[in-house]
């Protein structure tokens, strides 16, 4: 069975590729010259994009629907949400589910001797 390819894994499209030529913030271009009366123009300037239902008047609108209007846009978003969301294979699943009871196990056993212990010493030491 082939290892499914996940965010953040070598090799991701959607892993953004970066010019190594290109000039940073901190950087200043070599043809340039640092006068210093004159700025130095370090790239584009940044432009705040708005999308559909992201001002003031959306958000004003989104509070005039009401509480069902609400309540259907929270189940919306999960459902939005739990699309995004990457599921485990059975395999995996498997494993995880294992690790997990393993691991209940071996704390429940170690505070079950822990209190036996205490106990068995709080008993002794006053007497019971």
């Amino acid at each position: 069975m082939a290892e499914r390819n996940r965010p953040g894994d070598a090799g991701d499209p959607g892993d953004e590729v970066y010019d190594a030529d290109a000039v940073t913030d901190d950087e200043v271009a070599d043809d340039e010259e640092l006068d210093g009366d004159e700025p130095v123009s370090r790239g584009g300037t940044a432009v705040k994009e708005r999308t559909r239902g992201s001002g003031p008047k959306a958000r004003k609108e989104a509070r005039r629907t009401g509480l069902f209007g609400r309540i259907g846009g929270f189940f919306r978003e999960v459902v939005s949400e739990l699309r995004k969301v990457i599921w485990p294979t059975r395999k995996e699943l498997i494993t995880y589910t294992t690790i997990v009871i393993g691991f209940v196990t071996v704390m429940t056993a170690i505070v079950g001797l822990l209190d036996y212990g205490f106990g068995k010493g709080i008993l002794w030491a006053f007497g019971g």
